[in-house]
């Protein structure tokens, strides 16, 4: 390593420990679930993607393992040279018909499927509109792009209004949102969004990682819960969060599309299709899914309460219904602090502050999950209000 980029870097590491920034990765010891092993003692996991507690599922094992049995580790290949399996292809026609779509293709992630499909349909003299606090796949693609760009305020549909009045001789028009948002909890307003897009010749495209499996009368996301799938023209999201928390992402929308990115999206294109024990988790997770939905409704029942205690026990948390439950600090070294102090009384929940969030909100974003009982979101309450007063947060 030269010696000016080993300078560069030491600096920004020591950057990162003077403002308080620096983080070191938590190790888990045992598999994803409400309780696991961490760092060497058993802790109440707060901080996981694992919404509907499918991570540790038997029957998502066993499909692993029958995918593993029958086709092996992978194909050692990209999709469009030897390395399209049967199943690759089922998959794809099943999340496509659970969302409603006309097909769908699989990426590794849904950030790479975000990455691959915004550049590949925007160029010069196209627009494209995104709120200021979409996911940073979404913004990298836009980067990627060579169109115009239009960043508006947080929710804000007037703002989006004007981009696209400023804008409206644009060649195609792309407005894109995250379903949900990842720090805020929150929803996109895409009624507003949709008969924005309808009235400026735009389509509409909507992240659904967060929203995927419990959002909606049939876990469909967002925009079923919101009544507006007809709206949207695109969907993207993962395999990562509720289905399961293996790899794997996808663009779900007309046959054109599809067949159009399986042509020029380079993520697509230049990646390796997905291991056989992912697909088969996949398709198990979706199948859990329309089966029983008994753990999308304890989600539900489990983050309404536990909205409710921490709001009465005077935590300033982000108003809403999702399980991502923002609980908001302030400080950012006050959030790690808090962070730190709660992992010691067993609990396991990530402070996030700048530049994650802006300056000034540094947060612990809880997340609840199907798995977690009544007794651990007791446990998780109490060790709230221990440590929120020992810090004077509350």
């Amino acid at each position: 390593m030269t010696h000016s980029l080993s300078r560069r870097l030491l600096q920004y590491i020591e950057n990162f420990k003077e403002e308080k920034r620096y983080r070191t990765v938590p190790i888990l010891e045992s598999a994803q679930s409400a309780h696991v092993r961490m760092n060497g003692r058993e802790v109440i996991m707060l901080s996981s993607n694992n919404y509907l507690g499918l991570a540790d599922h038997p029957k998502l094992a066993e499909a692993a393992r029958e995918g593993l049995r029958r086709y092996g580790c992978g194909t050692a290949s990209v999709r469009f040279i030897c390395g399209t399996l049967d199943i690759h292809r089922e998959l794809e026609e099943r999340i496509a018909e659970f969302v409603g779509a006309d097909d769908a293709l699989l990426y590794s992630s849904c950030a790479t499927a975000n990455e691959g499909l915004i550049p590949a349909l925007m160029g010069e003299g196209d627009l494209i509109c995104s709120d200021a606090l979409n996911h940073a796949s979404i913004i990298d693609g836009i980067r990627l792009s060579r169109a115009n760009r239009h960043i508006y305020p947080h929710r804000d549909i007037k703002a989006l209004e004007e981009g696209l009045e400023r804008h409206k001789d644009a060649g195609l028009k792309m407005v894109v949102t995250d379903g949900v948002f990842s720090m805020e909890g929150d929803l996109a307003p895409l009624q507003e969004m949709a008969d924005l897009a309808d009235r400026y010749g735009a389509f509409l495209v909507v992240d659904e990682s967060h929203a995927l499996g419990i959002l909606g009368g049939y876990g469909r996301g967002t925009a079923e819960h919101l009544g507006v799938e007809e709206q949207v023209q695109i969907q993207t999201g993962t395999l990562g969060k509720s289905l399961g928390g293996a790899m794997g992402g996808y663009i779900a929308g007309s046959r054109d599309l599809i067949d159009f990115l399986t042509q020029s999206s380079r993520p697509y294109i230049f990646s390796n299709a997905l291991p056989p024990a992912v697909v088969f988790v996949g398709m198990a997770a979706l199948e859990l899914i329309r089966e029983d939905p008994a753990p999308r409704i304890q989600l539900m029942e489990n983050t309404e309460f536990f909205r409710k205690e921490m709001t009465l026990a005077g935590f300033e948390i982000i108003e809403g219904f999702h399980p991502i439950v923002p609980v908001m600090i302030g400080d950012t070294p006050k959030a790690l602090e808090m962070s730190a102090a709660l992992f010691e009384e067993g609990i396991f929940v990530t402070g996030f502050g700048f530049p994650v969030v802006p300056k000034g909100e540094a947060r612990l974003r809880a997340q609840i999950s199907a798995g977690h009982n009544r007794e651990d979101l007791d446990r998780c309450l109490e060790a709230f209000r221990r440590v929120g007063k020992r810090l004077d947060i509350i």
